[in-house]
């Protein structure tokens, strides 16, 4: 038999220099899966990173609110949703409605980001912004005095499992030094091939937010794992 499920009161988002540990649910076992959020708790991960594709924006087709749903209501986890969807200001209400706590949205979709970002904060979540790796820094430049956190594409989104790009590096540290010189305060996260290497790399260059999906539920002591990743 499985953990039992667990409900301990939410993470509070920490501040930017502290370092998060977020295992991506896309990687665990879907027939589990309030068991699976349960033993990244109980393994120490700090946030549930959420990837929602619609096969449109990316070429894959994961889940939508409904699991959302039933992670709040499963565990007592901060969820850190991202949404990889062609039309994010159009599903906007259906993922606030569910429970995120934080709703990530790209600068490459099809919306008003402006507008967007301003309506996840209005309605309580935190805010964030993603790029891909093929997207220049200066994109997300105008927003970044609006966001709790810029997330920076370490492969190319759709599939788990991808080599981590080292070409992302000079992306993050463009966004933490644009960070300090203007006095501001979002997250870096850094998503896609990331390991106790790979994390190393990124803390180097200043990311602070790590999403690991394959080096963490599928790793033979996860507890472990996110322990290295957290120490790298």
């Amino acid at each position: 038999m499985g953990e039992s499920v667990v409900r301990i009161p939410p993470v509070i988002p920490k501040i930017f220099t502290d370092r998060v540990i977020a295992p991506s649910l896309l990687a665990a076992d879907f027939s589990r899966v309030g068991e699976e959020v349960s033993r990244a708790i109980h393994a120490g991960a700090d946030w549930m990173h959420m990837d929602v594709m619609d096969g449109h924006f990316v070429d894959n087709i994961s889940f939508g609110p409904a699991m959302i749903q039933t992670v709040h209501e499963s565990n007592d986890i901060f969820l850190d949703v991202h949404l990889m969807i062609s039309r994010p200001d159009h599903y906007l209400e259906r993922f606030i409605s569910a429970g995120s706590d934080l709703i990530t949205v790209h600068v490459e979709a099809e919306h008003d980001v402006a507008e967007t970002l301003r309506r996840i904060r209005e309605a309580g979540c935190q805010a964030g912004l993603a790029l891909n790796p093929a997207t220049p820094f200066s994109e997300v430049v105008p927003f970044l005095g609006e966001i709790d956190l810029l997330l920076c594409m370490t492969v190319v989104p759709g599939f788990g499992g991808q080599a981590f790009m080292p070409e992302v590096l000079e992306k993050i540290s463009a966004a933490t030094a644009f960070r300090q010189t203007n006095g501001l305060r979002y997250h870096v996260e850094v998503d896609g091939g990331i390991d106790a290497t790979t994390a190393a790399r990124c803390y180097s260059a200043g990311a602070n937010v790590m999403v690991a999906g394959s080096s963490t539920f599928r790793a033979a002591d996860m507890a472990a794992a996110i322990t290295a990743i957290r120490t790298a």
